[in-house]
């Protein structure tokens, strides 16, 4: 083709199906991004505020679309910005092409200005493929190797581009020694296990008479299936917190999530199990999995590296959730004794009536536990939902009712702050029609989330749907972190670290554009819900919301009450906490205390 590199590339991205780039200008990329103009828009860029943001938004985009999420920065600094929403998506799984720019060809190995060794610096997130061009005729197979290992492999991939390159004239490789000559496409092979192999797992399946799943991301296009396998067996099924939308929460027999943003009936089910199944998930805490020899183990992972790193499990199957199980289902017996099955629902009611009776205790001003409780029977249908890390973590994984048809996510593995408002930013252009709710708390609102409200307010007239609502929890308290300071170190609050300016978010979101809410008291949270997801424009919720009621985990060990008893006489916030929290705390841990569900 005629033209030049940059022409080319992004030709080549459109015959992959590329149609959306997330990044930031600078000069090192200035023939890519004139390339790109050159086209006339079927591949958009999407500005961000930050190339950070660029890069979760990539991430996010590959999340909700199942496509390539591309972002694109320029050299020096542009390229190490998108490091931390890179390692996002390399900790996710989720597949991600990375353009960097860099410093002319004839400069390199000089201490140029903005001259990286970006090849190096991408190597641990992009190790899978990162390279730097050097001539024309190599940008065909250097693009068409990076798109197809980062869709094929679900990771991250990188290409360097000097900025001399840019602007060259396309070449196509020469026919002789030394060229290669790559095309476009990339199917999905189908991976199941040998039918042998499903037979064991089915013999340790059919012998249990306490089964529990344990789902992650890995199994969100096999909810059918899951469903399914856990009728059939009458098993529990708990949700990791990017497998969260595998099954709705409605199902009498899902405990919800697990781990330390866990629910009492997910603890209780993993506790009480004698088989477990896990699909598609690297659920990290293996404390809140049943105890080793506990539980006869049978895991399903694309990854083998995935499979029994957690927990030992007899059998370990590679192999696609949906079409694995699927295999795996006629060999499966229907159990007749649903005993287990109805321990597992009694848990799940009690479950939701504790967080219920949780979520309406007072509080000054407002429990945040309500503020989700509020929004769960509003959330339309077909919302797209993403949560920060911190606090609001905590009540999105438990509070929220997930119904069939939604779809959700967050930083999992990296667990970054900073991550909710870009998630719902690629929400948005990956699904425009549908409505999205982000959910953060203050301090990742104050580290990066700010600034990327001024690019909804640049984008969201493009919006077929413009129901776009990001909550903002204002606590003035870096929340998870004291809380963890308390039960973990037994250390009081520190304030030096732990206190953050008030800001006016929604007075900020009004300076930009947006609609902004505010509200103080929990009488008034529910028909802000309502304004805000009828607004007909981006809206944020801010809520001031006390930053002494306790993440609780679903279970508390006596190390962690002894902890927090440690941590209250030096305590700033002790008043609060011990009106808040002590009756919970002692109550679950001490013979006779208190009741679990107040």
């Amino acid at each position: 083709m005629s033209g030049t590199v940059g022409d080319f590339f992004w030709e080549r991205l459109h015959q992959w199906g590329v149609r959306h780039v997330f990044g930031y200008p600078g000069d090192g990329i200035n023939g890519l991004l004139g390339a790109l103009q050159r086209r006339g828009g079927d591949i958009q860029f999407i500005q961000a505020r930050h190339e950070e943001m660029a890069a979760f938004m990539a991430s996010a985009y590959a999340k909700f679309t199942g496509e390539l999420g591309v972002c694109l920065a320029t050299s020096g600094p542009g390229a190490s910005h998108l490091i931390t929403g890179l390692y996002d998506a390399r900790m996710d799984h989720v597949p991600v092409l990375a353009i960097a720019g860099q410093q002319a060809r004839s400069a390199l190995g000089s201490h140029y200005q903005q001259e990286l060794d970006l090849v190096s610096m991408f190597k641990d997130v992009a190790g899978t493929y990162v390279q730097q061009a050097s001539v024309p005729a190599q940008v065909r197979h250097l693009t068409d190797r990076a798109v197809r290992m980062a869709v094929g492999e679900r990771r991250v991939t990188a290409l360097v581009f000097p900025n001399d390159l840019q602007e060259e004239p396309y070449q196509e490789p020469p026919r002789q020694h030394g060229s290669v000559f790559s095309g476009v496409g990339y199917s999905r092979p189908l991976v199941v296990p040998f039918e042998e192999d499903l037979r064991r797992a089915a013999e340790v399946l059919n012998a249990g008479s306490k089964v529990a799943i344990l789902v992650g991301a890995g199994a969100l296009h096999a909810g059918r299936e899951v469903q399914q396998v856990a009728e059939t067996l009458g098993a529990g099924v708990a949700k990791a917190l990017l497998g969260k939308a595998v099954l709705p929460d409605d199902l009498p027999y899902v405990t919800g999530s697990i781990g330390l943003l866990g629910t009492p009936a997910s603890w209780d089910l993993m506790s009480g199990c004698d088989t477990l199944l896990m699909v598609g998930s690297g659920f990290p805490y293996s404390e809140f999995l049943p105890k080793e020899g506990q539980a006869r183990g049978v895991q399903i992972d694309l990854e083998p590296g995935m499979l029994s790193a957690r927990y030992p499990m007899e059998v370990n199957l590679v192999g696609d959730s949906a079409q694995t199980l699927r295999l795996l289902l006629p060999m499966l017996q229907n159990k007749a004794d649903r005993s287990w099955r109805r321990n597992v629902e009694a848990s799940v009611a009690k479950s939701w009536e504790t967080l219920e009776a949780r979520a309406m205790q007072p509080a000054e001003p407002v429990n945040p536990q309500r503020v989700f409780w509020e929004m769960s029977p509003r959330i339309p249908d077909r919302a797209i939902l993403t949560s920060d890390s911190g606090s609001c973590a905590n009540w999105y994984a438990r509070d929220i009712k997930i119904r069939e048809g939604m779809m959700g996510s967050l930083s999992g593995g990296l667990a970054s702050m900073g991550a909710a408002v870009p998630y719902a930013i690629a929400a948005k252009f990956g699904h425009p029609d549908r409505p999205v709710i982000a959910m953060v708390g203050d301090g990742a609102m104050q580290m990066s989330n700010m600034a990327e409200l001024i690019t909804v307010a640049k984008y969201w007239r493009e919006w077929a749907n413009p129901t776009w609502v990001c909550v903002v929890l204002n606590n003035q308290d870096l929340n998870q972190v004291t809380w963890e300071q308390r039960v973990m170190e037994g250390n009081p609050k520190f304030e030096a670290s732990q206190n953050i300016p008030d800001v006016p978010y929604h007075r900020f979101a009004e300076m930009v554009g947006l609609r902004g809410l505010f509200v103080d008291h929990p009488d008034r949270l529910a028909a802000a819900w309502d304004t805000a997801l009828s607004a007909g424009m981006p809206v944020v919720l801010e809520v001031k919301t006390d930053p002494n009621v306790p993440p609780l985990p679903p279970h508390i060990t006596l190390a962690q009450a002894k902890n927090f008893m440690l941590s209250l006489p030096g305590d700033p916030d002790r008043g609060g906490v011990i009106r808040n929290a002590a009756r919970e705390v002692l109550g679950s841990v001490l013979p006779g205390g208190g009741d679990r569900r107040s």
